[in-house]
């Protein structure tokens, strides 16, 4: 992965309401830290000057910066860290290679039956996103689930849905303050009758079937994937209800889960772990790029990225390997139930350390 690109330089500041005719644009805390930046991702001290310069700073008092920086011990140290970052980051790249040279790679698979063996060493071991289409034939819910039966067996309840979300495009990062209770009769009426919509969602986050009025939605749940522990069904699981056009932002779970479609059809973009470094991932297990509407000159290294496509059908399961990037598109009103009682190490075993850089 190139490490010589530059990133993007900070804003210009306000102007003062008085400068001298030939003053130039003052140094700040911001271009100071742009420098240190672009010299521990290996930049030449010739590019970082041509974009100083052309941003309205005095070359000499960028030359004097960038030459200061590039003896700086703690760039130095800095800059010793981002090798061993890189050499990491090209062990990745190069599994991914590997990967990539199955001529099925961007095809996900989709199985009627698969056992408990060929799962856990297939699909989880081998960590490859999986379809399932068979087991969901004895489920009441496939009969039974629709926004009028949520209504009707449940409107007189209260419920934890997202809300506002168009006014913050950082909704999922920020979803506690986007947590609003409704009736479940007042949002199912909301969603059918009010189109298309990212607004409002019931996410997985609502924890509705940790409330006794909603467990009989696990009465309506049959056969289990290959490897589920049932035991751990209730504990373990959550019940998603929107509109058609909810999405869930780029993000990777800490988990393996299984995530079924019961009403309507979603549209899962997948992306493997081994191309994390190129997701401009610096908060949390959150990426900043859109997917359906990817911006390649905010963020280049996205270029060359495979995507995985699958549009999960009523009735079928996909199965979401540990760490995989996802964004998902609800096409039309949907309701959904996902779990992670799958009995292998699971919950809390995988460790993650989650960055989240300090903006200064």
């Amino acid at each position: 992965m190139p490490s010589t690109i530059l990133s993007k330089p900070p804003a210009p500041p306000r102007p003062a309401p008085v400068l001298p005719p030939a003053a130039s644009t003052p140094i700040t805390r911001e271009w100071v830290r742009w420098v240190a930046e672009q010299v521990m991702r290996g930049c030449t001290p010739v590019s970082m000057l041509e974009v100083m310069v052309n941003a309205g700073i005095d070359d000499v008092v960028a030359s004097v910066i960038i030459e200061g920086m590039v003896s700086n011990p703690i760039c130095v140290a800095g800059e010793q860290q981002v090798q061993l970052l890189r050499k990491l980051e090209s062990s990745m790249a190069n599994l991914q290679q590997l990967w990539e040279l199955n001529p099925d790679y961007q095809t996900i698979e989709k199985r009627a039956d698969v056992s408990v063996a060929e799962f856990a060493s297939r699909y989880v071991e081998g960590c490859r996103p999986l379809v399932l289409t068979g087991h969901t034939a004895d489920w009441p819910a496939m009969r039974r689930w629709s926004p009028q039966d949520l209504k009707q067996r449940f409107g007189h309840l209260d419920i934890e849905i997202q809300a506002e979300r168009h006014a913050n495009p950082r909704y999922e990062q920020d979803k506690l303050s986007h947590r609003r209770h409704v009736r479940v009769a007042d949002f199912v009426d909301q969603v059918v009758s009010g189109g298309a919509s990212n607004d409002y969602y019931l996410t997985a986050n609502n924890e509705a079937l940790r409330q006794p009025g909603f467990a009989p939605l696990l009465d309506d749940i049959g056969t289990l994937p290959p490897g589920c522990d049932r035991s751990q069904l209730s504990a373990r699981s959550s019940f998603w209800f929107g509109p058609a056009g909810t999405v869930t932002s780029l993000h990777h779970d800490k988990l393996m889960l299984f995530h079924t479609q019961v009403v309507g059809r979603k549209r899962w973009r997948l992306i493997s772990p081994l191309q994390t470094p190129r997701l401009y991932n610096t908060n949390a297990v959150f990426s900043p790029i859109d997917l359906d509407a990817p911006d390649y000159d905010r963020y280049p290294l996205l270029r060359g990225v495979k995507i995985l496509e699958v549009v999960i059908e009523p009735g079928e399961t996909i199965y979401l390997p540990l760490g995989w990037w996802h964004q998902v598109r609800a096409l039309d009103v949907s309701l959904s139930f996902s779990y992670s009682n799958i009995g292998l190490p699971n919950n809390n075993v995988f460790d993650y350390f989650d960055p989240v850089v300090r903006q200064v």
